[in-house]
């Protein structure tokens, strides 16, 4: 809702400023600029960025729309979910995990939490963390370093989406001037016509500039932020979860392994010990 409101903000400003001082809206319509700026840089955008990663930003800037999932309601439940788990494998030993975590989906703790369930991503993540625990492939001492792993490729693919997109940014200035000059080329064919027409044309041709210059600070570069900020959130989160899963790895009662993982959530959506407590309360009693 942010991102709209800052869109919007951004564009009522620029239109306001502009019809102030005297200008007129239809003076800077000129669908010809609009093809020319925006074709040239997303045919660059598909000649430099992988597809996995166009995919991404795609799914990155519709979640920049509609704002981060990852809040405290999404901690509230992944702390329920976690502590019926770790509860589960603490009473009936390690192996009492594997139905829930080879069949995720069917599963009744997960199915308990539709913000864990339906999030195949934090799904995966936890299934994955504790499934060598369960199956005793690896050491308890090795699971930090297995999630280690797994959280530093998931901070490189949440990278490679806003990079993509600033090297948009960036371009897009440039793309405003070719526009510009090719608006100069036509007003030099007309070079003999009347003033109002080469006026008009000289116009046409700034705007591409102008253009340029608003898409790439006004839009790209911001968004191309959003998403990398969104991304360090997607992975504080991660961050969070593992370290759960790793107190735990490491014989510390469910209790303490998510109070450890509490007190490594920002202070955004850190829960109070007390709020901790009625989770706990909760889980049991659901």
């Amino acid at each position: 809702m942010l991102v709209i409101v800052g869109i919007l903000v951004v564009i009522g400003s620029v239109l306001g400023g502009f019809m102030m001082a005297g200008g007129q809206i239809g003076a800077l319509i000129h669908p010809s600029e609009f093809v020319t700026i925006g074709g040239a840089a997303l045919g660059g955008m598909i000649v430099a960025t992988p597809k996995k990663v166009l995919i991404d930003m795609v799914k990155g800037l519709i979640g920049a729309l509609k704002g981060s999932p990852y809040n405290k309601a999404a901690y509230e439940a992944s702390f329920k979910c976690l502590y019926d788990l770790l509860r589960l494998a603490r009473r009936d030993g390690m192996l009492a995990l594997e139905p829930h975590l080879s069949k995720a989906h069917d599963s009744t703790i997960f199915n308990k939490y539709p913000k864990v369930a339906h999030d195949h991503h934090l799904l995966h993540f936890i299934c994955g963390g504790m499934g060598p625990l369960v199956d005793a492939t690896v050491k308890p001492e090795q699971i930090a370093d297995l999630m280690e792993i797994e959280l530093r490729i998931m901070e490189d693919e949440h990278h490679a989406p806003s990079h993509a997109l600033q090297s948009v940014a960036d371009a897009l200035p440039g793309f405003g001037i070719v526009a510009a000059v090719l608006g100069i080329v036509i007003t030099m064919a007309h070079i003999d016509g009347p003033p109002a027409e080469i006026g008009h044309k000289v116009g046409a041709a700034l705007v591409g500039t102008f253009l340029g210059i608003l898409l790439s600070y006004g839009f790209a570069a911001p968004l191309s932020v959003r998403l990398h900020n969104m991304g360090l959130q997607e992975g504080a989160f991660f961050k969070v979860i593992a370290s759960a899963i790793v107190g735990f790895a490491n014989n510390l009662p469910p209790k303490v392994a998510i109070e450890m993982a509490r007190r490594s959530v920002s202070t955004e959506f850190r829960p109070e010990r007390e709020e901790l407590d009625a989770w706990f309360k909760e889980a049991e009693a659901a």
